[in-house]
């Protein structure tokens, strides 16, 4: 699979975990829903990891609206959203406070380690299938205590928006890949 393609899997897939209501589009509604979910997943995070959680849900929702809305119906369609992989750098900023906020809430001890269970509960709650998730959490490199640094998850993160990215470990999140 050549970059863009790999990238545009990445993208169908966080546009369909994004979508989660189902309705075919993004909606504001849609980010609400994650935020709970991954917010009520951490059950060892505290408030403040669950509120910057929770803030870069909101903020992500707020730059695909403003970037990507082009109709301005209050809805990111699927082609909409494949402009993520057309202009990444519009993104910069808001993907890495995501990736900060995510790794973050797997860090509840602020060790600078994930659990492979903290991870595979966030990981769920977002959406993405255990198969998947272990293969991923397996490519992190997990040391002895079966543990990953915060900060490789949140670069792997950004990694999986990046187009010219491709046999990246955050390809074991497509199924097809895993």
């Amino acid at each position: 699979m050549n970059h863009a393609q790999a990238a545009l899997s990445r993208v169908d897939l966080v546009f369909d975990l994004f979508d989660a209501d189902g309705s075919g589009a993004i909606e504001a509604v849609d980010f609400e829903v994650m935020a709970t979910r991954v917010t009520e997943a951490a059950v060892l995070s505290d408030a403040g990891a669950k509120g910057a959680m929770t803030a870069a849900f909101r903020r992500y929702w707020e730059t695909l609206a403003a970037e990507l809305d082009d109709d301005r119906d209050g809805r990111v369609s699927r082609e909409e959203f494949e402009d993520v992989v057309l202009s990444p750098e519009r993104f910069d900023a808001t993907i890495d406070e995501f990736a900060r906020s995510l790794a973050g809430l797997g860090d509840p001890d602020g060790d600078g380690m994930v659990e492979r269970r903290i991870f595979t509960a966030l990981m769920s709650a977002i959406g993405f299938g255990r198969r998947n998730i272990d293969t991923l959490f397996d490519a992190l490199g997990p040391d002895p205590d079966d543990r990953i640094p915060a900060s490789d998850w949140a670069d792997s993160i950004k990694d999986f928006y990046r187009p010219d990215a491709a046999g990246i470990p955050g390809d074991h999140l497509v199924p097809s890949a895993g």
